[in-house]
């Protein structure tokens, strides 16, 4: 089950909002897959997207073949389940095997030094899930390029070792069955934000040894009380906390708070970003944790949901906040459901991502005439300064910090976009709660590529109020990529050039660092952002 508990304006917006909703059956028709909800505009994209609904009933018919092949290759001697896949196809299987407590490495990068951990750490015992909707992700068709050249040179016949999830028909789908790969296609009708409870979800968390019946069991109920056009659906509850309250935050700030679930911020950013951010409105999310400095700002336009263990009073409830609990299956129906019902109340589209493609064709762009990055305005500490989107830089990283927050409004968000190894750098993680505390508005922080399928659309789509601090180094080691010109650090280098040019474009101003030495780096930077708070 899952109870949502709301005070202040959160329980004011249910109490307001949620009757009409009733009134409209605007549960019975989604879970009926009514593609009108969202206006005529968004008719023909929702009539191909609302297959989420039956997602969980779908998906069951696969679980199976899932735990057969995964009895199959741990006969063959793996233990090591590897995923390739960008977005949806690696956030939910990373919450779902964290939450699980099953080891999953999942590589959403194209930093060199991230791949070449990934295709090290005992490729003998690893089988490789490769997911992709289309097929034809840049990202994730280098991650497979790269694992087969390993596999081969290990003495293993890739198709002994890699299985595929797509959509039936994708160029990804005939490539693999023409190789002899194991492929597994999922419903082409769910968006990749919303298949977490697809092939998409089930394939690795189910190789890896996650007990996937059980979470599509809880998706199972979970789906039955959504069909409800009753004020307590939970769904609709949770929009209205989302997207009604007057006036609108629309900054969501996720806390894990007590809950068992491991990262599942990280999964709701992307829910809520890609779906809602365009036209120039949407929701902005933000993965917080309970101490996080934003908490204790009192933003007006910041609306805190907790994570939370078990069921509290309402008075126990902090002012204007909302309390969600509820096991993992159910938070991924009740979320996309109330994602998909918030979208129809700001008049947005929730289905479609208007702006994702700029900046993957601004890399693609770069990438067919790959040349030497512009020069530097100047270099401090061993960092290389760029800055695009109209601002002044100054001549230090003080300076340049400083003019890039000088854009900020009372209403703004800073972005941080760390083109960084994830898990060798983790440390870089501490400058968001730095420059939080430092302008004492929201902070997010994504690491590239792998936000430019997450929370990239609402930083060009959305409200335009936000500036964006780009971090990138120069790998010790460069990785090639299999019958492609140019290299795994030429291609995470024009990805985060072409998503810059982009925000840009949109009169966002950019701040790009380029870090000789990211520990050094790391030091200078901390100085400037504490030099200016002090």
């Amino acid at each position: 089950m899952i109870n949502i508990a709301a005070t202040g304006h959160a329980a004011e917006a249910i109490e307001r909002i949620v009757p009409q909703l009733v009134s409209d059956d605007v549960a019975g028709r989604i879970m009926a897959q009514d593609a009108t909800l969202w206006g005529a505009e968004a008719e023909e994209e929702s009539g191909k997207r609302l297959g989420w609904t039956e997602a969980p009933a779908v998906t069951w018919s696969i679980i199976d073949d899932v735990i057969a092949l995964r009895d199959r290759l741990r006969e063959q001697g793996v233990t090591r389940i590897a995923l390739a896949g960008m977005g949806g196809s690696s956030l939910a299987p990373e919450v779902i095997t964290a939450t699980y407590g099953v080891e999953l490495t999942v590589l959403d990068s194209t930093e060199p030094g991230q791949v070449l951990r990934a295709l090290r750490d005992g490729i003998e015992q690893t089988a490789l899930v490769v997911s992709s909707k289309s097929g034809s992700t840049l990202e994730t068709d280098s991650q497979k390029r790269a694992f087969e050249a390993a596999f081969r040179e290990a003495g293993i016949d890739p198709a002994d070792r890699i299985v595929v999830v797509t959509d039936p028909g994708s160029p990804l789908d005939e490539a693999a069955r023409a190789a002899g790969y194991r492929v597994f296609n999922a419903d082409p009708n769910v968006g990749g934000r919303y298949s977490a409870l697809t092939a998409f979800g089930i394939v690795p968390s189910g190789l890896a040894g996650v007990d996937v019946r059980d979470l599509v069991n809880e998706a199972l109920a979970a789906s039955q009380a959504l069909r409800e056009d009753d004020a307590r659906n939970p769904g609709l509850r949770l929009a209205a906390a989302l997207a009604g309250t007057r006036p609108l935050r629309d900054k969501i700030g996720i806390v894990p708070d007590g809950t068992h679930i491991v990262g599942f911020g990280d999964w709701a950013e992307q829910l809520i970003a890609e779906s809602t951010g365009k036209a120039g409105k949407g929701l902005l999310p933000l993965a917080l944790q309970p101490d996080s400095p934003e908490l204790s700002e009192s933003l007006s336009d910041l609306q805190v949901i907790r994570l939370v263990g078990s069921p509290r009073d309402l008075d126990e409830v902090a002012d204007g906040e909302v309390e969600v609990v509820g096991t993992l299956g159910w938070q991924f129906m009740v979320w996309e459901f109330a994602v998909a019902v918030a979208g129809r109340m700001l008049g947005i589209n929730p289905f479609d991502q208007p702006d994702v493609e700029s900046a993957k064709a601004a890399a693609r762009g770069l990438l067919d005439a790959i040349q030497e990055p512009s020069a530097p305005l100047f270099t401090d500490g061993g960092i290389e300064v760029r800055a695009l989107g109209g601002f002044d830089a100054g001549a230090s990283i003080a300076d340049a910090v400083d003019g890039l927050l000088s854009n900020l409004d009372d209403q703004g968000y800073v972005a941080v976009h760390a083109y960084l190894d994830r898990i060798g750098d983790p440390e870089f993680e501490q400058l968001r709660d730095m420059l939080a505390t430092r302008v004492g508005r929201p902070v997010t922080f994504g690491w590239g590529p792998r936000f430019l399928h997450s929370t990239g659309q609402y930083h060009k789509g959305g409200v335009p109020n936000g500036v964006f601090l780009q971090l990138l180094s120069k790998p010790e080691e460069d990785l090639a990529i299999p019958d492609r010109p140019f290299t795994f650090g030429q291609l995470i280098g024009a990805q985060a050039a072409g998503d810059a040019a982009v925000l840009a474009e949109h009169s966002r101003p950019v701040l790009s660092l380029t870090l000789t030495d990211p520990a050094a780096g790391l030091a200078t930077l901390v100085a400037a952002i504490e030099q200016r708070q002090s």
